[in-house]
């Protein structure tokens, strides 16, 4: 029971999920400028946006009960449902970032 992951936990929770956000808000920003003609985006990144969120909510969903019914402590059963949110951003971060901005 008193393991590091006891004590750890709530600080890898907090860790994963400021990742999660900055990946989410750089994301939301190169997206942001490729609708206003300053970022280079593909032609479907708007329909992209919107279809990719409710497979991503998903698989937090399932993880999430997957670890509840494990028997998981509460900091890793929420942990269990960022990873793949998490995932998906910071892959759409990466992305987005090679792309660059738009050049004239």
């Amino acid at each position: 029971m008193w393991t590091p992951d006891y004590f750890l936990g709530p600080w890898k929770l907090a860790l994963e999920t400021s990742r999660a956000m900055f990946d989410a808000q750089a994301v939301i920003a190169m997206r942001l400028g490729g609708m206003a003609g300053f970022w280079a985006v593909s032609t479907g990144e708007t329909t992209r946006m919107v279809t990719e969120k409710p497979r991503a909510l998903l698989k937090a969903q399932w993880a999430m009960q997957k670890a509840l019914l494990e028997g998981q402590p509460p900091d890793a059963i929420l942990r269990a449902g960022l990873k793949p949110i998490r995932k998906k951003a910071g892959k759409n971060a990466r992305r987005l970032a090679a792309l660059g901005p738009k050049r004239r």
